[in-house]
């Protein structure tokens, strides 16, 4: 597996050969550009009228090794709709990293520059998922501001796509993070070779995601004045060179 992720990043002389993803890019009228030193690529799409954009190259994030896939969209959400839908083993592996930073350093308050993942994990309650299927509880977990509109985003659409993923894209059980912040959605995951499949699916359960949250888009604004909220920063683009050759 190494070696053919080396393979695949040292590319030839012009850098990776990507043709493959960028055909499938350009196959759905999506737009594809490399990332500055061919170190990943970005790819711009479009659920609607609402644009997301696909990033793939170095991780961003101390769980996520390799490489990373992430993706990210604006939905007009309430920025106090926080929801956070991850794997179970990333949960456990973050809950246990949190309690021993903070333990062994002798803090009492969970300071800005650690990850919203894992601040949310000590801060909001969690997720109960009993009514869901068995799959979806054993391989997931989740945390919210408030757990009863985090089940309504757990509706059936996502969720048989939430199903799906679990035997197809996420069947090795990599860490992945799905989560709604500040108006946006976002999804993380660890994908060491980026191909057209894997996008593809990616894609597609996230675009299941913004549409559950989007069904739930005007209670939650309704209801969301005494939320708390927390700030740090989520994303940082790749900022993408035009493409080359």
């Amino acid at each position: 597996m190494l070696d053919a992720i080396k393979r695949w990043i040292s590319g030839g002389a012009h850098g990776p050969d990507w043709s493959e993803v960028s055909g499938w890019a350009q196959k759905h009228g999506h737009g594809f550009k490399r990332a500055r030193d061919d170190e990943g690529f970005v790819i711009d799409g479009a659920m609607g009228d609402k644009p997301w954009r696909l990033e793939w190259g170095p991780p961003q994030r101390s769980y996520i090794g390799a490489r990373e896939l992430r993706i990210r969209m604006e939905l007009g959400l309430s920025s106090n709709l926080q929801m956070l839908l991850l794997s179970r083993l990333l949960m456990e592996m973050l809950e246990r990293e949190t309690f021993e930073r903070y333990t062994k350093s002798n803090q009492t308050l969970i300071d800005v520059s650690t990850p919203e993942e894992m601040r949310w994990l000590a801060m909001f309650p969690k997720v109960d998922l009993g009514e869901q299927p068995k799959e979806l509880r054993n391989r997931f977990a989740a945390v919210a501001s408030d757990p009863q509109t985090a089940l309504q985003w757990l509706e059936p659409a996502f969720s048989q796509r939430l199903n799906e993923a679990a035997v197809r894209l996420l069947r090795q059980d990599p860490p992945f993070v799905l989560m709604t912040l500040r108006g946006r959605l976002y999804l993380r995951l660890e994908c060491a070779l980026p191909e057209p499949l894997a996008i593809s699916q990616s894609v597609a359960l996230f675009e299941a995601a913004a549409q559950a949250a989007l069904h739930i888009t005007g209670q939650a604004v309704k209801e969301s004045a005494d939320w708390p909220t927390t700030s740090s920063t989520a994303w940082h683009t790749l900022h993408p060179e035009d493409p080359k050759g």
